[in-house]
């Protein structure tokens, strides 16, 4: 049985565990077995870690450093989380089941975040100016809203919390953690490198627990902001709770993103991208394929070569360095992917799986495209290596499968005539849309991740997570004349 290591809190620049005792286990993803309970952090350490994310606000002992000196700290804590990123990727692929050479490409992230929100806090964060009447200067401050509140999903737990900690932490917020209560141990190596670095108390807080900690620390007046990665149904909480305290939200939620492969496709490569976005996380990620939507003359060949390169995927143990993917993340996540299978042949659906199954006692659940599911009746996300197909016979009915859901996350375009793919590509209702494309990079680092409808709002970015930690002041004189 692998060993996990013990929770710690981290509070005011103090380090403790979590007390509270949850229902539920984390699980090996690999062999099914219990690992560890779940824990929560207490009432009165939540409290402890609000009251001090506010004393350091209100003081500004953090916001009010010099800008060098806080881009020093941020330099520093991805100098200690680099020294620590093989540990963080294992820890990170034992618990997710996402494969150890994907959890090591992500841990780029982990440490890389740090030194883009310097390069924004230098940019983006200085103080701008314009002509104002009379000859004065209008002044534009990007100031930090106050404590920041940073919920991560658990099928990137790591590369996500330091996006949202760096940049919150560079726009001068004193940031909440809370890690995810389905993998939290990588975000608790953040502890030890805060530490190392010298972080000043109460500037970077690391809290455990499930929903119930969630809601309490988002609806506490004194969190001035929040970050979320997550389901729709806990952003839609999140959202509501923020309205009533009229505090910005930054919510990127689920996808059921559609891949439109039209008919002068090259089908070798549409078939890499199926496979390329169901095993990908394994197919746990916001942007993995939901719905293959293919013109009828090439539907079944492209289906016939996917399944063949389905069929060479390596199924197997997370940790294994031979391992294409590994398995879902927990019994109960299963389960559910499952009862949403059998939804779907209930609905008249047809399972095509090739990939084989390890001769292993974990959560594995090969890749699996579903045909004969009217379109109407595979509109909800499915978080798991599961894809529906469905045909089409002309752009515009292409079109309005591809709009055909509440979501708009990603969507992906496969042909050969690159302006047509992109007409149809800008007419898609999803906030990035890749054409001839499937990997987990953005088009541009410095482009924007936007998100449509039920998939959220406030769009991430380099640029744009930056700017949603910051509040504006404009400050200038409007009468008399300038001397």
């Amino acid at each position: 049985m692998r060993q996990l290591p013990a929770l710690v809190d981290l509070i005011d620049g103090q380090t403790s565990a979590p007390t509270v005792a949850l229902e539920d286990w984390l699980e090996d993803p690999n062999t099914g077995e219990r690992l560890q309970r779940q824990m929560a952090t207490d009432d009165a350490q939540i409290e402890r870690a609000l009251a001090a994310a506010w004393r350091v606000h209100q003081a500004g002992a953090w916001a009010r450093l010099p800008p060098d000196e806080r881009a020093g700290y941020l330099a520093a804590l991805s100098a200690e989380l680099d020294k620590r990123r093989e540990r963080i990727a294992q820890l990170e692929s034992s618990l997710t089941g996402a494969v150890i050479r994907t959890t090591r490409m992500l841990s780029v992230i982990t440490t890389g975040a740090w030194l883009l929100a310097i390069e924004q806090m230098k940019t983006n964060g200085a103080t701008s100016f314009m002509d104002g009447p009379n000859g004065h200067t209008v002044e534009i401050h990007r100031l930090p809203w106050g404590p920041a509140l940073a919920l991560v999903p658990w099928n990137a737990p790591a590369p996500m919390a330091a996006h949202k900690l760096a940049n919150a932490l560079a726009a001068g917020c004193p940031a909440i953690l809370k890690a995810s209560e389905w993998a939290p141990h990588g975000c608790d190596v953040f502890i030890e490198a805060a530490q190392a670095a010298g972080l000043p108390g109460g500037v970077l807080q690391v809290v455990h627990g499930g929903p119930q900690v969630g809601a309490k620390l988002v609806s506490d007046r004194r969190i001035r902001a929040v970050s979320y990665t997550g389901g729709t149904e806990g952003g839609r909480s999140i959202a509501r709770a923020c309205a009533e305290d009229f505090k910005p939200a930054q919510l990127e939620l689920g996808g059921n993103n559609p891949m439109v492969v039209l008919e002068d496709a090259d089908l070798d490569e549409a078939a890499q991208g199926v496979v390329n976005l169901l095993v990908s996380l394994n197919g746990q990620w916001c942007r993995a394929l939901g719905r293959l939507i293919a013109h009828q003359d090439i539907a079944q060949e492209l289906l016939t070569r996917a399944l063949d390169r389905l069929s060479c995927i390596r199924l197997g143990d997370s940790l294994s360095e031979q391992s294409d993917m590994g398995p879902l993340i927990h019994s109960r996540h299963k389960a559910k992917v499952e009862r949403q299978i059998a939804g779907l042949v209930a609905r008249g659906g047809a399972l095509h799986t090739s990939t084989p199954l390890p001769d292993l006692p974990g959560h594995f659940l090969a890749p699996t495209l579903v045909t004969g599911v009217p379109a109407g009746e595979a509109t909800e996300e499915i978080f798991g290596p599961v894809a529906t197909l469905h045909t089409f016979r002309s752009d515009e009915e292409a079109l309005a499968l591809a709009n055909g859901t509440p979501y708009g996350l990603e969507a992906y375009v496969f042909t050969r005539d690159e302006p047509r793919g992109l007409a149809l590509g800008r007419r898609i209702h999803a906030g990035g849309v890749k054409v001839n494309g499937s990997s987990m990079l953005s088009l541009n680092l410095f482009a924007p991740r936007p998100a449509w409808g039920w998939s959220g709002f406030a769009e991430e970015g380099t640029v744009e997570t930056f700017r949603f930690f910051c509040g504006t002041r404009v400050v200038g004189v409007e009468g008399g004349a300038a001397r």
